[in-house]
């Protein structure tokens, strides 16, 4: 009989918590792929735009991509990688678009060409059972994400990127993101762990070196499931309208297609705002 996980296990981003793990044979070479268990509650998403790949969700999925990113400094094994794929993504909360799979690779440990990155999106999603379940370790973080927040709340200078030698691509259909060394890795870890929505609805990092553009982003939003919702339904509802030939010209080009769901989606949201508005003010 398969033993079932505890719910609030698979939820919880915290020191020592459980992962799946699993061995894939990519390239001729044995890969060890760690993933989230069933349960676990945060949704990403990735998208381009100006030139940058984006990793986007909530101050959830922030916190667990920190502990991701800090344990996958400690990580020896060559061949390891840490892989965020479906039930864990979701379409774009700006238009719907469809999510790749994320990739987050230890510097040097693990080769991976496009070739790998190919044969690894063609097997998902990894349904088969898992090979084994490991405990994440991250200690230290939790004093590091500290320390930062404190210095923040001094307003006083900071610069958690102490090195920017890694990059974020799309590789063989999949967003990898791949720091230059372990120090990196962790500083990249500090970086979107204390990412904060508290004051502002939306909140960023960005990754990667500077070469007139950063390679990569994390950014979060407070509504992230909600935005995601309604992209969902102005896709929906835009794909549905009649064919008339204005619109069947920009179906056929993704920016113009983007643009109307942009438009539709912003009609909805508002549209929903004023229907919470009158629920306040019916309530009173």
């Amino acid at each position: 009989m398969t033993k079932r996980q505890r719910p609030a296990t698979a939820r919880v981003a915290v020191d020592g918590m459980k992962l799946h793990r699993r061995v894939v044979r990519l390239d001729g070479r044995d890969h060890t792929v760690i993933g989230l268990r069933p349960g676990a509650r945060a949704r990403f998403s990735t998208n381009r735009f100006h030139d940058t790949w984006h990793v986007l969700s909530d101050q959830r999925g922030a916190r667990l991509l920190a502990r991701l990113l800090w344990g996958l400094a400690y990580q020896a094994r060559p061949g390891t990688m840490v892989l965020i794929d479906r039930p864990f993504l979701t379409p774009t909360p700006f238009d719907a678009d469809p999510a790749d799979p994320i990739a987050l690779l230890p510097p040097l440990r693990t080769p991976f060409k496009a070739s790998a990155a190919r044969a690894l999106r063609a097997t998902l999603p990894l349904t088969r059972p898992p090979d084994g379940t490991v405990r994440w370790r991250t200690h230290g973080l939790d004093r590091a994400l500290a320390d930062v927040r404190a210095w923040r709340e001094r307003e006083e200078p900071l610069r958690v990127l102490d090195q920017e030698r890694g990059t974020v691509t799309r590789t063989g259909g999949m967003v990898v993101l791949r720091p230059g060394s372990p120090a990196e890795l962790r500083s990249w870890a500090v970086a979107v762990g204390v990412l904060d929505i508290g004051r502002y609805d939306m909140d960023y990092q960005y990754l990667g070196r500077w070469d007139g553009g950063y390679p990569g982003e994390v950014q979060i939003f407070r509504h992230f499931r909600s935005n995601v919702g309604v992209a969902r339904r102005a896709r929906a509802e835009v794909l549905a309208r009649p064919r008339d030939p204005a619109e069947a010209a920009d179906r056929a080009d993704p920016e113009l297609l983007r643009m109307r769901i942009w438009d539709r989606g912003g009609d909805i949201a508002a549209a929903e705002r004023r229907a919470r508005k009158r629920r306040v003010e019916a309530g009173r």
